[in-house]
């Protein structure tokens, strides 16, 4: 909207600075940030009072848990309201890309929010039916992977570490691509289970692909790279900051004891706001590095389900691994910290790729 504005007025005088993707990344970013912090405490206190009980605490999960009982979720909506107010403010209203991983995140969002919903009114934690969520979840992640591929032009697979053209995967780019939305999706929502574990990898997930996403809708890095050089989408590095800016004001209440939980209204858009990214960005397989975290929580899962089901015994005391950790008496401060560690590493590794090619 800003942008459209000064477009408008000519970019004169200080405008002219609103022409420069990185000017409005940083804005976009404090823009998100404030907003967040100034609508947080009362958005609690709404979410206090219209939930009474809070979020339903497993009885089977790790019993330092019960004493979240009370504490309220959904405040994913808090995250959705500050990173869309942010990205109208200040992206380019034109941009393709942008609005098909708004849409994912909106309609992941909404997903979440009837889950969480389903979830408090009913006092249980099963919540809407897997198949169905599922089922919403390709939808979306279909239509906004019709929508980028379009603008693209492009169904090529780009591999780290490899220099040259990417892998025409043709008609089967549409059905990888949408299991990348989705799997990035809920791969966040399985690492939300701890006070600020998934908001601070986020966090980090979306500086990484900040800077790569302005490297590859430059024609001069994206060569000099070796990297797909995709037109326009440097436009989501807006989106990057914006979800970094709405990730630490969010943090400043989750963080133990969280105040608020954000929920699968949440941590579904997240993901699958990383996943368009990766996508739209033509860097998929990075996302798998540098969301090695999430990855790695939902390879816990299925592992632990899947040998628990041919033999049945577990593999890890509890599943995703970070209940694993809690079981084996490390304390929830300490799993979250050290799973930020390990955030920040794999993201490093995942920004090497750019140039190890």
């Amino acid at each position: 909207m800003l942008y459209l504005l000064a477009e408008w007025l000519g970019f004169e005088g200080i405008l002219n600075l609103i022409r420069y993707q990185t000017f409005r990344a940083g804005a976009a970013m404090m823009t998100a940030l404030v907003i967040g912090l100034i609508i947080g405490p009362r958005f609690i206190n709404m979410l206090r009072v219209r939930q009474g009980k809070g979020q339903p605490i497993r009885a089977d999960g790790p019993q330092s848990h019960q004493k979240k009982v009370g504490t309220p979720t959904m405040g994913g909506l808090m995250i959705l309201a500050s990173l869309t107010i942010s990205m109208l403010l200040w992206m380019e209203l034109d941009n393709p890309f942008l609005w098909a991983c708004l849409a994912v995140t909106l309609g992941f969002g909404i997903i979440g929010f009837l889950d969480d919903y389903d979830k408090v009114t009913k006092r249980s934690h099963r919540g809407v039916s897997g198949k169905v969520r599922l089922l919403a979840e390709f939808v979306v992640a279909g239509v906004a992977t019709w929508i980028i591929v379009g603008e693209v032009g492009s169904t090529d697979l780009y591999t780290p570490f490899v220099f040259g053209d990417g892998i025409p995967l043709g008609w089967f780019y549409y059905p990888f691509a949408a299991v990348v939305i989705v799997g990035a999706g809920n791969a966040v929502n399985l690492t939300d289970g701890l006070d600020g574990l998934a908001t601070m990898p986020v966090v980090i997930a979306a500086g990484a692909f900040l800077l790569i996403c302005y490297l590859v809708g430059r024609v001069d890095y994206s060569e000099y790279l070796g990297i797909p050089h995709v037109e326009g989408a440097g436009e989501l590095a807006i989106m990057c900051a914006a979800i970094m800016g709405a990730g630490l004001a969010f943090l400043w209440y989750n963080a133990p004891p969280a105040a608020v939980f954000m929920g699968d209204t949440g941590s579904l858009a997240l993901g699958g706001a990383l996943g368009a990214i990766a996508v739209a960005s033509h860097h998929e397989i990075v996302l798998a590095i540098v969301g090695g975290l999430f990855v790695l929580e939902a390879v816990s899962v299925i592992i632990q389900v899947f040998w628990f089901k041919r033999t049945g015994r577990r593999i890890f005391r509890m599943a995703p691994i970070h209940h694993h950790f809690e079981q084996l008496g490390w304390s929830e401060s300490k799993v979250v910290i050290r799973f930020w560690i390990i955030a920040i590493v794999l993201a490093v590794v995942g920004l090497a790729t750019l140039k190890l090619r």
